[in-house]
């Protein structure tokens, strides 16, 4: 698809991904997320092509069977997925995407993108319980749901080319940034995947 780097940021709910790709962001200006798009409904604090690409169930069907996305799945009874013009937008501006994905896209991006740089990001379980809890996105039931998928996504670290584990954030900030550097020239030029 291109040569610029991709960087596919994965692992379960809490392990603190999103916390890791700010950062990341923060320190490389030649990074930039990729916004997914979602079957989901917004929240009051989210603006469409910020967040996320807000899309209905039919739309975001439409787009899948013709090819669009790099990867799309379903998560918690809603569609997720990565556009192929996001990445594309953000690699002829110069930059490197970032992909912020659950496990099951992240896979399926490194299928489709060996070269692919991927990232899955662990935690302890009671760091990932209290992140959640913390968070209060959402109610005891769901965090309980997701404790269960996080339990089971830990055993899939090994799949992965890369495993940082954030129970302590600025060592894992260092971490990650260290993958990124390897990849990226001193100049600020990417080098090929």
């Amino acid at each position: 698809m291109t040569e610029t780097p991709v960087f596919v940021v994965t692992g379960p709910s809490g392990a603190g991904k999103g916390t890791l790709v700010r950062a990341l962001l923060d320190r490389f200006p030649e990074l930039e997320l990729a916004v997914s798009a979602t079957t989901r409904e917004r929240r009051q604090v989210e603006r469409d092509g910020r967040e996320y690409w807000f899309l209905s169930r039919e739309g975001f069907e439409r787009r899948a069977a013709a090819g669009e996305f790099l990867e799309h799945v379903e998560f918690a009874g809603h569609r997720y997925g990565t556009l192929r013009s996001e990445l594309d937008r953000i690699s002829s501006s110069g930059r490197a995407p970032v992909l912020e994905l659950e496990i099951e896209g992240a896979l399926a991006v490194r299928e489709e993108m060996p070269g692919a740089t991927t990232i899955f990001v662990t935690a302890s379980l009671e760091a990932l319980e209290a992140r959640l809890r913390d968070r209060a996105t959402e109610d005891s039931v769901e965090i309980d749901e997701r404790l269960a998928i996080a339990r089971r996504q830990l055993e899939q670290a090994t799949r992965f080319e890369h495993v940082v584990r954030n129970d302590d954030l600025a060592a894992a900030v260092e971490e990650l940034a260290a993958i990124v550097t390897r990849r990226i020239s001193p100049a600020g030029s990417m080098s090929p995947s």
